[in-house]
């Protein structure tokens, strides 16, 4: 059956956890980092940080800071037109997995050129694609498909101490979501979850899209 996860942005507390995890599950090295003005470092995705809890603040309508987590990742989108693209580059170069649902990079990916790099990351709603150039391949979350594949959930949700993650069979994380949703709405009026039914990553905001991240939502 297909897997999904849900991320309730109302419970998280921008730890990072999953972040880390992610890099160490993945054996992924360190980024150089510096100050930006910002507590959210690496500022953006790159081939080193598959998943990235991306920061926001703003002004509330009563003029309270705002502070906004936004844990960043691979859709795993139910009709991914990055495969789509990608195997009109390079045919097997990406696929989406029939049993989970994953939306997986394979190693024909390294055939592919750079017009057909440049428009499988174009493609994509949420600008999640990353370019590897040491291993010569794009990169994304893989939803850890070697844990699913064991039955074991994702690395970020297990290290998740708040309950902002979960992960499991798709029908059982969209009724979640939209429990959590209603517990949402009674602290927070204008709380939605993203772009359901088009995705497998189902988010629970307090707020509108544009107060957490330029890609949060295709809509």
């Amino acid at each position: 059956m297909p897997k999904a996860f849900l991320i309730d942005t109302t419970r998280c507390t921008a730890c990072r956890g999953c972040q880390i995890a992610c890099k160490e599950w993945h054996d992924l090295p360190a980024n150089a980092t510096k100050q930006r003005g910002s507590h959210q470092n690496p500022p953006d995705l790159n081939p080193y940080n598959l998943k990235v809890v991306r920061f926001h603040e703003h002004l509330d309508d009563e003029g309270r800071v705002m502070w906004n987590f936004f844990p960043d990742q691979c859709r795993h989108c139910v009709k991914p037109i990055c495969v789509t693209m990608a195997n009109k580059a390079v045919p097997g170069s990406m696929i989406k997995d029939p049993k989970t649902g994953a939306v997986l990079v394979t190693e024909k990916c390294r055939e592919m050129d750079e017009t057909g790099v440049k428009t499988v990351i174009k493609s994509c709603p949420y600008n999640i694609p990353r370019w590897d150039a040491e291993k010569k391949m794009l990169v994304k979350c893989d939803m850890c498909i070697d844990r699913v594949q064991a039955g074991l959930p994702p690395m970020c949700v297990k290290t998740c101490p708040t309950g902002t993650m979960a992960f499991g069979e798709r029908d059982e994380m969209l009724a979640l979501a939209k429990k959590r949703l209603a517990e949402a709405q009674k602290r927070f009026p204008k709380a939605r979850i993203l772009d359901v039914p088009e995705v497998s990553v189902f988010f629970v905001l307090a707020e509108e899209p544009e107060h957490y991240h330029e890609y949060a939502s295709f809509g």
